[in-house]
């Protein structure tokens, strides 16, 4: 079975935000993790379901599913039917508790 793969339009901004941020610095390494973002969640369409689920108090059970890219980037997705739905693209080294809320 082959899934569709949908990014948001808060997750495209969130990956847009971080790549604009690490080309300030260095433009090269800012292309090289977008390429790894974007392959990870290609690599979905065959099989979403090998990430483990997020969890944590404030969100429901079973919702989302995670995956860490290049150690930083925690990539968080539902699979709904044959569709998997990105919804956020985190910097794991950045504080985050606004999503736990």
């Amino acid at each position: 079975m082959e899934y569709n793969v949908i990014v948001s339009e808060r997750a495209k901004r969130m990956l847009e935000r971080h790549m604009r941020f690490i080309a300030e610095r260095d433009e090269d390494a800012a292309r090289r993790i977008a390429k790894e973002l974007l392959q990870a969640a290609r690599s979905w369409s065959d099989m979403p379901h090998r990430h483990p689920f997020f969890s944590y108090t404030y969100i429901p059970p079973n919702k989302y599913r995670k995956m860490v890219v290049t150690k930083h980037y925690l990539l968080l997705y539902q699979i709904r039917d044959a569709t998997v739905y990105v919804d956020y693209v985190v910097d794991c080294r950045q504080d985050y508790s606004w999503l736990m809320e």
